[in-house]
């Protein structure tokens, strides 16, 4: 399927709303292709930073929460950008994506170039603002973004690498709060993260399971088979068992399962009332931005707590 032949159920993932339909058509396009006009990705990069802020006991750093937010933006943009560039040929033949601003020529390789670089200099005015251990961390995470627009071409389960990718904040928020000190909740916060962002886009690669295996590219949505909505239950189930035991690193008490409570609810709800056609994929994965904040707010009880 091409993008000519797009089903009518089929969300184009650049849309023309809001301030975004307002601006001239240069720096619409431009906002299009770092994805302004689809927050929920900057979201789902933004709140891991702040579960790790959190729960290493920095309840306190507001500012280095905002900071987060604002690279969060911009390196979330910058990463559309660089995935755009390498998948322009892909994308022309994904109807969700054919319209793209590079995909559909409405941008040149060597625009989306300079806007990619300045993005990353924002990035950057936010990395100095960090304790130097937060930055060497941050900044290991560049070569995982380079490879990760790579994956779908060679391996049946790029949204594993994603979970690298888009988890990496929970380290940068905890060595922000507490160096390289007591690191064992943080792998198990960050395998609970990476399982958790595996299960929310095999839901978004829903969308395109068509157009994948036509076009031939790899997608877990895909690789799972008929059995979706199991490997999205097990790998949600996963984070909560990973989560639980970091919790319980940081405050060794009963609480931590209370805190827990109103995350596994929701991506209960999300297994449970999954269709996997039509418009709720997209529904469900969005649905994670609120995810996102109540393990926010569940981190920051029990990192209080871890202090008391």
């Amino acid at each position: 399927m091409t993008g000519a032949s797009a089903r009518p159920d089929i969300v184009p993932d650049s849309e023309h709303k809001g301030l975004i339909a307002r601006l001239p058509q240069p720096a619409r396009d431009l906002a299009q292709l770092a994805r302004f006009d689809r927050p929920i990705g900057w979201w789902l990069l933004f709140w891991p930073c702040t579960w790790g802020l959190f729960l290493a006991g920095g309840a306190r750093r507001w500012d280095i929460a905002l900071w987060m937010l604002l690279g969060a933006v911009a390196m979330r943009g910058a990463g559309c950008v660089y995935n755009d560039v390498v998948d322009a040929d892909l994308d022309a033949r994904v109807a969700r994506t054919a319209s793209r601003p590079v995909a559909s020529g409405r941008i040149s390789k060597k625009a989306a170039w300079i806007w990619l670089l300045s993005l990353c200099a924002v990035g950057l005015v936010v990395l100095l603002q960090l304790r130097w251990q937060a930055q060497l961390v941050a900044l290991g995470s560049l070569a995982l973004v380079a490879a990760y627009p790579f994956m779908k071409r060679i391996t049946g389960w790029p949204q594993a690498w994603l979970g690298l990718v888009f988890t990496w904040g929970a380290p940068v928020g905890w060595v922000e709060a507490r160096g390289f000190e007591g690191l064992a909740p943080l792998g198990l916060l960050y395998a609970g993260a990476w399982a958790w962002c595996m299960a929310y886009d095999t839901i978004y690669a829903l969308q395109d399971r068509e157009d994948d295996a036509l076009v031939g590219i790899g997608s877990s949505a895909l690789s799972f088979g008929r059995h979706v909505r199991a490997g999205v239950g097990a790998l949600y189930g996963m984070a909560l068992v990973c989560w639980a035991g970091s919790f319980w690193l940081v405050r060794p008490d009963p609480l931590v399962f209370a805190a827990l409570a109103p995350m596994a609810m929701h991506l209960g709800w999300q297994v449970f009332t999954l269709k996997e056609d039509g418009a709720d994929p997209l529904v469900k994965f969005r649905s994670n931005r609120f995810a996102g904040l109540l393990m926010a707010l569940a981190s920051l009880t029990i990192g209080l707590a871890g202090q008391a």
